[in-house]
């Protein structure tokens, strides 16, 4: 018996075809339309904001694997979008900026007797610089941003529950960071060596001590990285101190073994380089490790929160391939 009423298969196969296609593209096209509106609101527009959007929406759209993918690092992504958004609430419009009293705690805990002058060991060691350190500094300065994104991409592959452990808890660090730099905002130590203890607040970021890697290879990779800061004043704490105690302490967890000793030699190798280079006060060091434990306890604790572990486990689903 012939049924007009009844939609035949080939029609309904293609509007169930529909219905899944804008299912994959709306989710792509409602970040990056709701990310570039809300950049443009509040920073301006960007060219790197376009090569962003795009290239999530690329990432989800192309492929399972590759949506899988983007959805996991969507972690740094959300990272970097808050970075950068500090840009339209600068600190210094939030609360006092400690610049010469920050100088002088560090000069009071750890000031080094040179000369009869008593110097901060920022200032110290820009006074006894070798092109050896300028060069190592320059190095390990490099790696805090392609190792924890290695060590990701490294998890990702091969362990998804601690790759979301490792990534939830790198953004929980920052956070912590971030809420340290309105409550606390604070001049680096080269601010200091320029311009004294005056507040300027449109100073721009400056490459200090790691101009001289800058000049001896011949590059303009710091130059061009702190010409795009968010933030002047945001020496405390040093997220870049924290980054590394991150990777090692879930490199830890992972049973890694002796890449674990790389990861504490460029951990340390940062921490140097950001007092020599002078981005950072041994106090804003400091304050970065402490964040990086305080971050690394709380998740831990919310791990043993049942509605925080399941919310992980479907997020852990999300990006893992079907069997």
């Amino acid at each position: 018996m012939r049924n007009d009423g009844a939609p035949k298969p080939l029609a309904a196969a293609l509007v169930l075809r529909d219905q899944r296609a804008w299912a994959r593209v709306r989710v792509p096209l409602i970040a990056s339309a709701a990310y570039l509106a809300l950049s443009y609101a509040l920073i301006g527009f960007r060219p790197e904001q376009l090569v962003l959007a795009g290239l999530f929406s690329v990432l989800y759209l192309l492929s399972p694997a590759t949506r899988r993918w983007v959805l996991g690092f969507s972690i740094f992504i959300v990272f970097w979008v808050l970075f950068d958004s500090m840009k339209a609430f600068p600190n210094y419009a939030v609360s006092t900026v400690h610049v010469g009293d920050l100088h002088a705690h560090e000069l009071a805990l750890f000031g080094v007797e040179d000369g009869g002058t008593l110097r901060t060991p920022n200032e110290y060691l820009a006074l006894h610089t070798s092109s050896v350190a300028d060069l190592l500094a320059g190095f390990f300065y490099l790696c805090w941003i392609p190792v924890p994104l290695g060590f990701a991409a490294y998890l990702f592959a091969r362990d998804k529950a601690l790759f979301l452990r490792f990534a939830l808890s790198f953004l929980l660090v920052n956070l912590l960071g971030f809420i340290v730099y309105y409550v606390y905002p604070a001049a680096p130590p080269w601010y200091v060596a320029l311009h004294g203890t005056g507040l300027i607040e449109s100073t721009p970021g400056n490459t200090a001590g790691l101009a001289r890697f800058d000049a001896i290879t011949g590059t303009g990779i710091f130059r061009s990285i702190y010409g795009k800061s968010s933030n002047v004043f945001a020496a405390m704490p040093s997220l870049h101190a924290a980054y590394l105690a991150v990777v090692l302490y879930w490199g830890v967890k992972g049973r890694l073994g002796w890449i674990n000793a790389v990861f504490a030699t460029i951990m340390a190798g940062i921490w140097a380089s950001a007092v020599y280079t002078g981005h950072h006060y041994v106090l804003d060091v400091l304050m970065g490790i402490a964040c990086a434990v305080a971050g690394l306890l709380l998740f831990e604790r919310l791990l043993r929160w049942p509605p925080f572990a399941r919310l992980i486990d479907r997020y852990r689903q999300a990006i893992t391939a079907p069997a």
